[in-house]
């Protein structure tokens, strides 16, 4: 007679808290376990009236233990391939054993992750679909991987098991703080969270801060989904790792993707906007924020799920279309990141574990409170890797070519936004928060280094030097910084009636004293046209003409001012109305004359400006002023000076007229005489202006004017501007 086979013995309350899916390490009980010259299995199945241990060749009957848990001892010396049977009354169901299979993370990936280290957390982080080959089959499901490292311990809850994660507890990988578990059968498209009891004991639900994938808000779980598009921009990518931005041209256009077409979502604006977005001339688009969050209203800057596109537009993949379409195009993407904060929702990151895990814990460096929201704590390592890599992974997973960096100051400052007392200084006494800007450099060279052509801009409205210098001397490590000063100067400038600008004409050229300080970007940014600023043209004194002139006037000094250009959706047809996420653009303009005067405009200054090096050269050798004093005439004139791809220089002059009237007779002094043809003049009535132009070419007297050896006289359009290119 052969000896009974005995299961390994487990204690009764290890038992219970498995049973009730709530033990650290259920793996150590739960699964197959190799014993004495057998194998013990088990396996919780709550209320079920009977369970079998199925292998390929025989089927063993489970003895119920504890609370649920079920157990039967195999007659085997290693463990074999095998199902589980469950009997619910008359139902029968053969399952899978989540908790059979080893870690789906390695050594090396619970050790970068705890050194702050790991450049592909996402790829180990989060909710991911694998196969696994056995002697009865291919398993498919999906496991499971959560950063928790105060919690008591971890479920994964879902449509996959009725939200019950009593039977699905994750298993501690130990110091690391990750928890983790493969659960079978779960598919692409299931809805899920974490449930996770904090260390005083008490449950809460958490959607996965690595979710790739959510439901669309207000409902706030997660979505199990995977790579299946195909990308087909090969040409653009390879050509992007070998150029500089900084040496070509950058004309941006920055959009909303909800609200530029109502109802289109990501595929539809693939559709409708690259069209348009190429026939506009524009280089780059520039999203606002896209990854997932809860209140529209925030345009995308409360972010709750940082690895996901909100699924209110489609699918990621539906996305990477959108992407690729652009790319295809020859239109470059830049992406608006949000890493200086995030909002409250006590189902997302705040308070993951029942701690403060992501937030900083200290309340005067924690919190924001202009927008009542946290503040990452950048001096963990933990969290330093969940936003590093999430830059990289919208580089990588979607070939994003570039990020603009929101609130940037906010980071940079401990007292932004407070008054004495509420902030805490430095290790040195200082204000400057020296571990945002560890991060920032970390995130800014490991960007640029996994991603040659790629660019990084900083939205940093202060003067902190060097923004854009390389980290290894100190600096930031941005690519390009938004000139917040010339956008501030220039609109508070054409703001004055045209009569009053001669005593203000300081603010219209004071940019160029700091132009080449930083490699500066000029926008005009959604943030102009809203919270009661009203519409960029709304800002212009004066009559409808007026105003319409104002615009194409002040369009004509951003695109020939040193540095790359932004506009935001709307700008280029004069959009009247202050911009409402809520509503699509006034299109309707454009059947207006001057509107649509401004858009052919746009058209053209982009047109010129993309076949221009003069235009595209940042630094001080392509940028000199012909008579930057005339504030009488409310007028500035200068040269923008390149090298085209033949080697040979080109240059540019350009004047600005800001006055209510035209100057009939001006002199501009020239570097050179001969023929200069104007190749753009915003009065011509092509684009609503009244038709004071200099029709065919001008000739250049021997006549020395502003230090010039040469200069012609000019009609200079009221509130228009005109650019003159040798006529070769």
């Amino acid at each position: 007679m052969e000896p009974e086979l005995c299961p390994i013995p487990v204690a009764p309350d290890v038992l219970d808290a498995v049973a009730a899916g709530c033990h650290y390490m259920p793996h150590n009980v739960l699964g197959a376990h190799i014993g004495d010259g057998s194998v013990t299995i088990r396996t919780v199945h709550h209320l079920a009236d009977a369970v079998d241990i199925v292998t390929v060749d025989a089927s063993y009957p489970a003895t119920h233990e504890r609370g649920g848990v079920w157990y039967a001892v195999l007659p085997f010396e290693d463990i074999p391939d095998y199902r589980v049977r469950v009997t619910y009354g008359d139902q029968i169901t053969t399952i899978d054993d989540p908790y059979r299979f080893l870690p789906t993370l390695g050594e090396m990936d619970t050790y970068l992750i705890s050194e702050g280290r790991h450049e592909n957390l996402w790829k180990v982080l989060g909710a991911h679909v694998k196969h696994y080959e056995g002697e009865m089959g291919t398993v498919k499901g999906v496991a499971f991987a959560v950063w928790a490292p105060n919690a008591q311990a971890v479920r994964v809850v879902g449509d996959f098991n009725y939200w019950d994660g009593s039977a699905t507890a994750m298993r501690s990988l130990g110091a690391s703080g990750v928890w983790e578990l493969f659960v079978p059968g779960v598919k692409v498209g299931a809805r899920y969270k974490f449930e996770i009891q904090g260390p005083g004991g008490n449950w809460f639900q958490k959607a996965d801060p690595m979710a790739r994938a959510t439901e669309i808000p207000p409902a706030t779980a997660s979505v199990v989904t995977d790579y299946f598009h195909e990308w087909t921009d090969d040409e653009w990518m390879n050509n992007r790792a070998l150029k500089s931005l900084h040496n070509g041209p950058m004309s941006i256009y920055e959009l909303h993707v909800g609200s530029w077409k109502q109802g289109l979502g990501y595929r539809g604006l693939a559709d409708e906007l690259v069209p348009y977005l190429k026939e506009m001339g524009f280089t780059h688009v520039e999203f606002m924020p896209v990854a997932e969050h809860p209140f529209g209203g925030s345009w995308g800057y409360q972010v709750t799920s940082y690895y996901a596109p909100t699924a209110r537009y489609g699918t990621p993949d539906d996305f990477r279309y959108l992407v690729d379409e652009l790319h295809n195009a020859g239109i470059g993407v830049i992406l608006d990141w949000v890493p200086a904060h995030f909002p409250k929702d006590e189902w997302a990151l705040a308070r993951f574990d029942g701690t403060p895990l992501y937030e900083d814990p200290d309340p005067l460096r924690g919190e924001h409170p202009d927008w009542g929201t946290y503040v990452f704590n950048f001096g963990r390592r933990e969290v330093r890797n969940f936003l590093v890599a999430n830059a990289l992974y919208w580089l990588e997973d979607f070939h994003i070519d570039g990020l603009r960096v929101d609130a940037v100051a906010s980071m940079l400052y401990l007292d932004y936004s407070r008054k004495d007392g509420q902030w805490r200084p430095n290790q040195y006494g200082g204000r400057e928060n020296l571990e945002a800007i560890e991060f920032i450099q970390e995130a800014n060279a490991t960007a640029y280094r996994n991603h040659p052509g790629i660019v990084m801009i900083a939205e940093e409205s202060t003067a902190w030097p060097g923004v854009t210098a390389p980290t290894s001397g100190g600096g930031l490590g941005f690519g390009m910084k938004w000139n917040m000063g010339w956008m501030n100067d220039t609109l508070r400038y054409l703001a004055e009636d045209p009569v009053n600008r001669r005593w203000h004409h300081g603010e219209l050229t004071f940019s160029l004293v700091y132009a080449f300080s930083e490699n500066y970007l000029l926008p005009l940014s959604h943030d102009e046209v809203v919270h009661g600023k009203g519409s960029l043209i709304a800002k212009m004194p004066g009559d409808d003409w007026q105003k319409l002139a104002g615009l194409r006037c002040l369009y004509a000094y951003q695109w020939s001012h040193p540095g790359k250009q932004l506009v935001f959706m709307g700008q280029e047809i004069a959009q009247g109305q202050e911009w409402n996420e809520a509503y699509s653009l006034d299109w309707w303009l454009t059947d207006n004359s001057g509107h649509a005067g401004v858009q052919r405009l746009v058209r053209r200054l982009n047109e010129i400006y993309t076949s221009s090096p003069a235009m595209w050269d940042d630094d001080y050798t392509g940028f000199e002023w012909i008579d930057a004093s005339d504030g009488d005439h409310n007028l500035i004139s200068y040269l923008r000076k390149g090298t085209n791809g033949h080697g040979d220089q080109e240059v540019l002059v350009c004047v600005a007229n800001f006055a209510g009237n035209p100057h009939e007779g001006y002199r501009v002094g020239l570097p050179f005489g001969g023929e200069w043809e104007e190749i753009l003049n915003t009065d011509d009535e092509e684009f609503g202006g009244s038709g004071v132009i200099n029709l065919g070419s001008v000739i250049a007297e021997n006549m020395p004017w502003n230090g010039r050896p040469t200069s012609v006289e000019l009609r200079v359009p009221p509130l228009g501007a005109l650019w003159l290119k040798p006529k070769r």
